[in-house]
């Protein structure tokens, strides 16, 4: 099992174990033919959908996460490691091996469920409460996660629903509330690239503060730098399987000179 956290003098506490972890999930594959005919003669003879396909996303991942480390996930377009993370979540299941984690962990994605239809005032206090916050900590919290997101900085833009606003602006928000509260574990796909530069610096300051107060953050990002200078510790994924796992420097690295020799 991967294990390069860096070895101090206290004893270290494992936030998450992914061991011999496999996932495989079914997909579409190839369009339907025949159209609506053939569609309605499938539904009435009960036959198979054509096309499916198995996907092996995740093969014989293993690592151990500690309380205080902040890992950056690589690699290229569809290495796993989002199935990986949702797998950590409890949100994707495990056709093989198992993963162990403390406490419950939290997964924050760009495409993560707020209510388009809802202002961004009503989001932080549905976000809050599924986080599991009180309102009290919410009404506490509010105005932080506001100026955090940075949504009013150009006009009173909490108060309008969610579909009014950008991909960008609705993935701050979304940022903002998850990083109100601590959390044991957080795992974070692709929200710190949204931002300008003000706000990505924000963010890395606020999982700084995460790692010092709680346990374990997971970043999923194509920014190389972001990963660079947010986490100190990188695991690189290709094709499904864990191609390296130590020092984020020494793995981005390694990533850049594959990458540049493609």
């Amino acid at each position: 099992m991967a294990d390069s956290a860096p070895h101090t003098g206290e004893t270290r506490v494992p936030t998450v174990i992914a061991d011999e972890v496999h996932v495989v999930y079914k997909v579409q594959g190839g369009a339907r033919k025949g159209g609506a005919t053939a569609a309605l003669s499938r539904i009435f003879t009960r036959g198979p959908a054509p096309g499916i396909r198995e996907v092996h996303a995740v093969k014989g991942v293993s690592f151990t996460a500690y309380k205080g480390e902040a890992i950056g996930l690589i690699g290229s377009n569809g290495s796993g490691k989002s199935t990986l993370l949702k797998a950590i979540a409890g949100l994707q299941p495990v056709a093989r091996g198992a993963v162990y984690s403390h406490g419950r962990p939290s997964l924050l994605g760009v495409n993560a469920a707020l209510m388009n239809d809802l202002t961004g005032e009503r989001n932080v206090v549905l976000g809050g409460l599924a986080m599991g916050m009180t309102r009290e900590q919410i009404k506490e919290h509010y105005q932080d996660i506001v100026d955090f997101s940075g949504i009013n900085e150009k006009g009173d833009f909490i108060s309008l629903p969610m579909r009014t606003y950008s991909s960008g602006m609705g993935a701050r928000l979304r940022f903002s509330i998850a990083a109100a509260k601590d959390h044991d574990v957080l795992m974070i796909d692709e929200a710190l690239a949204t931002g300008d530069a003000a706000f990505q610096r924000r963010s890395q300051d606020r999982i700084e503060e995460l790692r010092e107060r709680a346990g374990t953050v997971f970043l999923v990002s194509h920014g190389i730098n972001t990963v660079r200078e947010t986490c100190d510790r990188a695991i690189w994924l290709e094709a499904g399987v864990l191609r390296m796992d130590g020092p984020s420097d020494e793995v981005c690295a390694a990533y850049e000179a594959f990458t540049a020799s493609r």
